[in-house]
């Protein structure tokens, strides 16, 4: 049976991360699409941890994450990266679903992936997690190297991007903070340069990305049935225009 390219992906991440910044892999099958992982605790969702904390720490595994060699085959190009793909999600699905949210976002979703597309430069990218939020990382239950943040990744989808796509995955949660928030934009703002400051990188680049995901998310979840779960990301957004 051929193996999908997303378990793939994870597997072959996560074996050339060798235990830096990800879970250590004990042992795998490739055609049993099976894999023996160290054991560990908690997620930091789980642990309840505030989100500046989460946000220093995430940053933290990510600066190791992101130094995972490439696989031999993995390329990409202007039309396989992230925001090209993000902005057709977006174009479709909004079309698709009947135009869930207000045009506003979407336009505004758009124009930081034109952007981001623009700014596309094959240097810059890095084997990025994909999806490096709170749940995906997991404490270690012993101290250990590439594990000095006491955390782990799990579940990377492994491709090729700009190191701020990750960043801005992790900008665009905390729905329920900003929503309760007084000043949202101000405290979103207050997490993205949180975000460049521990990471040393672009604060805008990571705004556009947090935007674009919220947007793009909140569309994905509508589209497997659940709005109550996508109307969040949508709200949040409608408070985070400029």
């Amino acid at each position: 049976m051929p193996i999908p390219d997303g378990f793939q992906h994870e597997i072959d991440t996560i074996i050339r991360a060798n235990g830096h910044g990800y879970v250590r892999v004990l042992k795998f099958d490739y055609e049993r699409r099976a894999l023996l992982l160290e054991q560990l605790g908690l997620s930091m969702q789980d642990s309840k941890l505030e989100p500046r904390q989460a946000i220093r720490l995430l940053c933290k595994i990510l600066k190791q994450a992101w130094l995972v060699p490439s696989g031999a085959d993995q390329t990409i190009d202007a039309l396989e990266y992230k925001a090209w793909t993000l902005a057709q999600l977006i174009s479709e699905l909004w079309v698709k679903l009947e135009r869930p949210c207000p045009e506003k976002i979407v336009s505004q979703a758009l124009e930081f992936a034109c952007r981001r597309m623009d700014a596309f430069d094959r240097e810059r990218c890095v084997v990025v997690h994909g999806d490096p939020h709170p749940a995906n990382a997991l404490q270690v239950l012993a101290p250990r190297t590439g594990a000095e943040s006491g955390y782990v990744f799990v579940d990377p989808e492994g491709f090729l991007c700009e190191p701020e796509y990750d960043l801005g995955v992790v900008l665009r949660d905390w729905n329920e903070e900003l929503l309760a928030a007084a000043d949202p934009m101000a405290l979103a703002h207050e997490y993205c340069e949180l975000l460049a400051k521990e990471s040393g990188l672009d604060q805008a680049a990571i705004w556009e990305w947090g935007f674009i995901e919220r947007v793009s998310t909140g569309l994905y979840i509508y589209a497997y049935g659940s709005n109550e779960l996508g109307q969040p990301f949508f709200k949040t957004a409608q408070r985070l225009l400029g």
